[in-house]
């Protein structure tokens, strides 16, 4: 009988680099919501009526970043005001980066913040990622309430 060498089980380190990021995020944030862990390893939250997707990835060795997405309104008039006021608030934003998407049903936006995490304390990792979700959300209120 031969012995054949046991497969490699071991994680990738990339793989336990961002999977603990993701830990590390989710508890972060379970301070404040439910959170769920999808299939893919991503979180999910809803902040108020803002839903928002937490992913991890090594962009190379020594710089893994977190990635918060927040579906701030969907289906808004496609409105050319309202277009510019998401414009000129996204200009005023510290903490992302707002995208505006015309579909067949009018106007998506979101908030995108992207940063590395490596090393930041629950605390903290909590503070910022509230620091970008409350933005969505206040920006959601002033958005819908100009339709």
């Amino acid at each position: 009988m031969t012995d054949h060498p046991a497969p490699d089980t071991a994680p990738h380190p990339e793989a336990v680099r961002t999977g603990s990021l993701l830990a590390a995020a989710r508890e972060a944030l379970e301070r404040y919501h439910d959170v769920v862990v999808d299939d893919d390893g991503a979180l999910t939250f809803r902040h108020g009526d803002v839903p928002c997707a937490v992913q991890s990835t090594e962009l190379v060795e020594g710089l893994t970043m977190l990635s918060l997405t927040c579906v701030v309104a969907w289906d808004l008039p496609d409105d050319a005001e309202l277009a510019r006021s998401a414009a000129e608030r996204a200009g005023q934003g510290l903490f992302g980066t707002l995208g505006v998407i015309r579909t067949d049903r009018g106007m998506d936006v979101t908030l995108r913040y992207a940063f590395p995490a490596e090393g930041l304390g629950s605390a903290p990792l909590s503070t910022l990622l509230m620091l970008v979700v409350s933005t969505a959300s206040q920006l959601r209120t002033e958005l819908v309430d100009q339709r």
